[in-house]
This record gives C-alpha cells, structure tokens and sequence, in this order.
C-alpha cells in the first residue's frame, strides 16, 4: 500500500493527468494535492526533496513514468511532447491577452486583470479562448463589466456566438469587497492556484491572501506569491484618464440603473436557466457558467484513481 506521501503525488499526477498536464517534479510539489494540512506522517514540512525521492521510489514507478523531465500515468508518454507544443501556444496567446489589458487598465473601476484557465497552466490549444477574472472596485461591478465588455468587444476581442479562439472570455467578475471564491472545490482550487496577475499586483496579493482555502487542497499554496514577470504596471498615463473617468461615473445612480438592466438580461438569457450551470449576478459577483468542468473532471479523476488503486 502506497504511503501518504506516494498516495498524495499519484493523486495529483492523475488529477492533472485528465486536464493533459504532465508535470516536473517542481510543479508537483508546488500543486501537491492533500486534503486537509502540510505535514506529511512524521510531522515535518514536504519539501521538494522529499517529493523528489518518492518519485525515484520503486513504489511510484510501478504507476507513473517519466519523459523530457515530466511526470505522467505510465502508457502516456506522448503528453510530455504535447505540453511543450501548448507551451509554445500559451505564450502566443500571452501577448494578445498583454494588449488586451493594457487597454483595460484605462478602464474606470478595474483593480486586477488576472488569466486563468488553460492559459494560465500554459496548456492552451489553438483553439482555446482566454479566460481572465476581473476585479471590479466595490460597488462599481455594473458599471465595471460593462465598460470593460465594451471596450473588449470594440477591439475585437469579446468571446461571443462561434468567435471562440483567441477571444477574451468576460465570465467572471469579482469586487474588492468580495475577493473570496464562492465555488471552493478541486478544480477551483487548481484554477486558482494556476491563476496569474496581468495588471493590479496589489490586488492580486490581496486575492491570494482571502483564498487560502485553497491549502485544503494544496499544502503548499502561498498566500503570497511571485509576481508574474508578464505584469504590465499601473502609471500616471493610465490612472489619470481612469480616475477622471471614475468621478465621472460616480454616481450611484448610474450603477442601479446598469444593475437593474444586466440582471434583466442575465434573467431572460436561457443560458442562465440551464440546468448544471452556475449564474450569480449581485453587487458581490457576476459569474456565467452554463457548462461546468469541475464535476465532470473530478469524476473522471476519481475513476481513474480508483482503478489504480484497485
């Protein structure tokens, strides 16, 4: 029988194993699956080290092998060739989300413009969307989301109907009041864990630090992380222009009547209504999921690390 720590490094292998993500040795152990601390069964803190030597173990080996330096479920070799093509994608798609948020940083309201999804992982295909969570100054989410759809769309970059690839997908909006995740499970946990700050620093620090939930589900999660080298910085030439923007739009009226417009859209939009699907619309979030990954993925992951188990 496998010992805490093997048990933990084959979960987070097979985990990533249906998401296509051969890891290094680095990311496991910074994305270690563990459901409830960081201490392994003698007490003492997992290091990299003693990732490292479980993975060299005979007992992993019988489950996991290994190709250019990534970890994967043995007879799935081809995805260590894979990842370093998607990596080659993502950086691609990269630059399109840099030049889309350094037009939004200009945007009244906007605090944080973050990547998420296959992107942030660096697993992105052709095809792929790009996903950003937008943070949104409180009180101001309405206003927000419609200043930054609008501009998004303008430049020819709003994801909408069949326009899929290299589309920035607006489906999530959070305010500074607001910053904790509402749907705290695995796969958000991993998507979060993954995200990565494109503008607003500060803020995104500020996120790290009211999610640390997500040690429940890796150990190793910092609530205070490395900045992202892609960050483009706040300056005078972009925070004046938004400030004057900002007492412009500051009335609370403007942001009632935008409220009470959008949620009588989201109401009537029968993506709302599907069943599955997650919609919030409030002053708190405005987040559209018709067709969520999570439970579809970690159903898979638990048939898959059953069988190797078994």
């Amino acid at each position: 029988m496998l010992q805490n720590l093997s048990k933990s490094i084959l979960e987070t292998v097979a985990y990533y194993d249906v998401l296509s993500y051969p890891m290094t040795s680095f990311e496991i152990w910074k994305y270690l699956l563990t459901r409830n601390s960081s201490v392994d069964a003698n007490g003492g803190e997992i290091r990299l080290s003693d990732v490292v030597k479980e993975l060299e173990g005979s007992d992993l080996k019988k489950y996991i092998g290994q190709y250019h330096g990534f970890y994967f479920l043995k007879g799935r070799n081809e995805l260590a060739d894979e990842r370093i093509k998607r990596n080659k994608i993502s950086e691609e798609k990269f630059m399109i989300i840099r030049r889309v948020t350094n037009a939004l940083r200009f945007v009244p309201f906007v605090r944080m413009v973050a990547v998420t999804g296959r992107v942030a992982m660096k697993n992105a295909k052709r095809k792929s969307d790009l996903d950003l969570l937008i943070v949104i100054e409180e009180g101001k989410i309405f206003t927000g989301r419609l200043l930054v759809t609008g501009l998004v769309h303008l430049i020819g970059k709003r994801r909408y109907g069949n326009k899929i690839k290299d589309r920035i997908c607006l489906n999530h909006f959070i305010t500074t009041g607001s910053r904790e995740i509402m749907l705290k499970d695995l796969f958000s946990s991993s998507e979060y864990s993954f995200m990565l700050p494109m503008f607003g620093q500060e803020e995104y620090d500020r996120f790290r630090k009211d999610n640390s939930w997500i040690r429940d589900y890796h150990c190793n999660y910092q609530p205070s992380g490395i900045a992202n080298l892609k960050i483009i910085d706040d300056s005078w030439l972009s925070s004046f222009p938004r400030k004057i923007g900002e007492k412009i739009l500051s009335a609370g009226t403007i942001e009632e009547k935008l409220g009470d417009w959008q949620k009588r859209r989201i109401e009537n939009d029968p993506r709302t209504h599907q069943e599955g699907g997650m919609t919030v619309a409030d002053s708190k979030a405005l987040i559209f999921l018709p067709h969520p990954q999570g439970p579809r993925i970690f159903e898979i992951f638990k048939d898959r690390i059953g069988k190797l188990l078994d």
